[in-house]
């Protein structure tokens, strides 16, 4: 089979009581991920042409700008412009191709990003091996090979040291049911990407894609660790929360509560690509469960504030109630012995803070 080249950094292996064993979690960087982002880029996509990189950048830059007219380019081009082909949805072609050096190949478009179904994938495969060999990007990834090692290496000794895996499975009381990797986007900038994939016959594989700079004062990557694993700790959450809510008990009285505070803080909401209940309940429950973390590994009481304080600002404004029932969770192990057994009492939580902003609405509206 080929093997799209990933160099893995670390790996964890937790126990809880003995019996519950947690995947690998790696750092990674991904020769399809460079390979996409540096095509956006040379196709001249904003959110590709960051070039926050130093170097980095600036060997890139050498290296492609001479083939801006390219055909694959071009074609690129278009896909932005008919399809909205962009952002995300060029790390989700990353995630779907593989390369053995020579060739890349699709390895399964099932859960390809939504954007790509009416693009002519054979056709996008040309374009893209065309690219591939004329512009002879596997010579180009194989002399960076120590850059991504390196990069690798500043990620896990700056942001990976607050990413502490055996949280999650003791708090949840269980084992996460997909498969979570990290990868460096060198040539993303600012850019980070939450995606997923799921192919057939393994596990669902959820992907935070971090982006690459250097920090305008030092020159430095990845100094300021704390602040850039908070997107690391929310994503891993999403692993645990999400499969609670497939469970037909819990989407009963949990679905229309949801619901409810959707419509609560609508416009924000949908600025934040937040557009259904669901999607709302297990934001919400992620963003308390973060909280909790950051209160029990190490993080001080003003960036715990700070955190309460951003998701208010987000219209999260039921987080103090929820964060407050966690707490009690936690307190409270012996009755609850997995998070999916609190379930109930997030409904009681999150469906009091809705009677009474009804009320409170109600008794403003009401008539003297």
């Amino acid at each position: 089979m080929k093997t799209t080249r990933l160099f893995s950094l670390f790996a964890l292996l937790l126990m809880v009581g003995g019996t519950m064993q947690a995947q690998q979690v790696k750092v990674e960087a991904s020769e399809t991920i460079e390979l996409m982002s540096i095509m956006a880029r040379t196709a001249g996509f904003r959110e590709y042409h960051m070039d926050m990189a130093g170097k980095y950048t600036e060997e890139t830059e050498a290296w492609f700008a001479p083939f801006e007219s390219h055909p694959a380019v071009i074609y690129m081009q278009s896909l932005q412009s008919k399809y909205g082909i962009s952002y995300d949805a060029v790390a989700s072609m990353s995630l779907h191709t593989e390369t053995d050096g020579k060739t890349v190949s699709l390895i399964d478009a099932t859960t390809l990003e939504k954007r790509w179904k009416n693009v002519n994938l054979d056709t996008c495969l040309m374009y893209i091996n065309q690219f591939y060999n004329d512009t002879r990007f596997h010579e180009f990834y194989v002399q960076h090979e120590d850059f991504y090692k390196e990069g690798i290496q500043l990620y896990e000794n700056n942001v990976m040291k607050y990413f502490n895996q055996d949280w999650y499975s003791s708090f949840y009381g269980m084992a996460p049911e997909e498969t979570f990797r990290v990868i460096i986007g060198f040539t993303n900038g600012g850019g980070n990407y939450g995606l997923s994939r799921q192919l057939p016959g393994q596990k669902k594989e959820v992907f935070s894609i971090c982006g690459y700079y250097l920090d305008k004062e030092t020159g430095n990557a990845f100094e300021k660790g704390e602040m850039l694993a908070s997107t690391l700790i929310h994503e891993f959450n999403h692993s645990f929360v999400n499969p609670c809510l497939d469970d037909e008990a819990n989407k009963t009285i949990l679905l229309p509560i949801g619901e409810d505070l959707y419509a609560l803080t609508k416009s924000l909401m949908n600025w934040q690509a937040y557009k259904n209940g669901t999607t709302v309940l297990n934001e919400s429950i992620v963003r308390a469960a973060v909280i909790i973390y950051m209160k029990e590994n190490g993080f001080t009481d003003d960036q715990v504030e700070d955190e309460m304080y951003d998701q208010l600002g987000r219209g999260f404004h039921w987080m103090p109630e929820l964060v407050s029932a966690l707490k009690n969770y936690t307190q409270r192990r012996d009755i609850y012995p997995t998070f999916n057994d609190f379930y109930p009492e997030i409904a009681n939580t999150l469906g009091a803070y809705v009677d009474n902003e009804h009320h409170r609405i109600d008794a403003a509206l009401r008539k003297q």
